[in-house]
């Protein structure tokens, strides 16, 4: 009997061991389900998920690329780059504006989509039944591996009153080939790191935020891969965009 207690105590202290040595990296997360939240879109799109409601296209300057690409180089941790980029990428709207939407760029595999959703300022959602709508903004968010968005593609999400707070989301591997959609049961990755399924806090965050002071430019980048996870890079430019918020008079 006594031996058999010996190696029971044994074996819980061998498996304690083992989840303690491999940490949040090889696990500790809850998956998130948005199961009350509507989807809807921003508007029609081809057959390879690109809008067909662009607005006018911007330029992205090669040198803003290049800002990009120095600031998020690929596979590069950006905790040990750049660890104050990491930030709630929301947008705070402070007097009636149009918003918009620019693609920049793509450093992923991945068929990824991305949308938004609004709240007002000051409620930011803390679990997924507290965002009643997400609205799809590209539903392939890629300009490679069959996805056809360019560098400076625009969109407009809407005009929005003041007091509101605009928030983003990437649905991991969202756009399905087949059905020409994206699946709403997909992992999401929100601005709002309250809502992903990392269960350490240090790991929620899937978004930066940066600034460009020479175009006046707020770069927002996400990353796409569950962060406990060993494959993940934390280089945030998974899908790399920036807004542009407009007063109306």
């Amino acid at each position: 009997m006594k031996n058999f207690i010996l190696f029971a105590f044994m074996f819980v202290f061998t498996i304690t061991s083992c989840k303690k040595d491999k940490g949040p990296v090889n696990g500790g997360s809850t998956p998130v389900d948005f199961v009350t939240t509507k989807y809807s879109y921003l508007g029609e799109y081809d057959e390879q998920g690109r809008p067909k409601n662009l607005a006018e296209k911007d330029i992205v300057s090669s040198e803003l690329s290049n800002f990009v690409t120095d600031k998020l180089p690929e596979k590069t941790d950006v905790r040990k780059t750049n660890p104050d980029f990491l930030k709630n990428a929301d947008l705070t709207i402070t007097a009636k504006s149009e918003v918009y939407i620019t693609f920049v760029a793509e450093g992923t595999g991945f068929a990824n989509s991305v949308g938004y959703y609004a709240y007002k300022t000051g409620q930011s959602p803390k679990k997924p039944e507290d965002i009643e709508n997400i609205v799809y903004v590209f539903p392939h968010a890629q300009s490679n591996n069959g996805g056809t968005l360019k560098p400076g593609d625009k969109i407009k999400l809407g005009v929005f009153e003041s007091g509101m707070s605009i928030g983003f989301v990437l649905v991991q591997k969202g756009w399905d080939f087949t059905t020409r959609k994206v699946n709403d049961k997909a992992p999401h990755f929100c601005s709002n790191k309250e809502l992903n399924p990392e269960n350490y806090d240090e790991l929620k965050a899937h978004t930066v935020l940066f600034e460009y002071p020479a175009e006046n430019k707020v770069i927002i980048g996400f990353e796409d891969i569950n962060r406990t996870l060993p494959e993940c890079d934390h280089d945030f430019n998974d899908v790399v965009l920036y807004a542009t918020v407009t007063p109306v008079h």
